[in-house]
């Protein structure tokens, strides 16, 4: 399989592209600072390029991949919301269907309040909403695509390795769930390249 990988040198997507790599697949990441892929550096393509260049990721898509992944996160910016649509328009000019974006539980439908996302909600704890609200501006853009998309909304997202035993439910977070390891959460996001189960869906993913 051809995946292309956005995010890579983050904590999510690193592990993502280590794990495809490790089953064979051919691998391309898309990376402002190919340094900072490590060991990993040598073992899949790499295109150095910047996410918020149309013509740049156009370029670099040119190969049809199966599938494309975004690990990119908010990093107190709007480079997600503003680097989405542009992914989404050069997946389309290439005819590339298939996305996995990794988001997080806080656009996922609310419990307590049906109609609202949890961000919006008592549910939520977290103060600061402004990295759910990016998340929610890419969530209306897909929804607005033709992409067979799904989202993979972790919670609370501590480093930890893959236990490979954990709870996911479409459009919520499973009940109780307070956290998720970077593991548990890319090897999920990685399973997803192979599977329908949750086209046009979020996926919320907690022990």
């Amino acid at each position: 399989m051809k995946i292309f990988l956005f995010g890579a040198t983050g904590r999510v997507g690193f592990q993502i592209a280590s794990r495809a790599c490790q089953d064979g697949h051919r691998v391309t990441a898309f990376v402002r600072s190919p340094d900072k892929l490590g060991i990993l550096k040598d073992r899949l393509t790499v295109i150095r390029g910047d996410a918020l260049n149309e013509e740049d990721i156009a370029s670099a898509l040119q190969d049809k991949p199966d599938v494309v992944i975004s690990a990119l996160n908010t990093d107190g910016t709007t480079t997600l919301s503003e680097a989405m649509p542009l992914i989404a328009a050069s997946m389309g000019k290439h005819g590339i269907r298939r996305l996995v974006t990794i988001g997080t539980a806080g656009i996922l439908q609310s419990r307590t309040e049906p109609g609202v996302l949890r961000y919006q909600s008592a549910e939520s704890k977290r103060k600061l909403t402004r990295a759910a609200e990016e998340h929610h501006r890419v969530y209306d853009g897909l929804r607005q695509s033709d992409l067979d998309w799904t989202i993979v909304c972790p919670t609370y997202l501590p480093d930890g390795e893959r236990t490979g035993s954990y709870r996911v439910e479409r459009d919520m977070l499973p009940e109780g769930g307070s956290e998720i390891s970077v593991g548990d959460t890319a090897e999920f996001a990685y399973l997803q390249t192979a599977s329908d189960t949750y086209l046009r869906a979020r996926v919320g993913i907690a022990y």
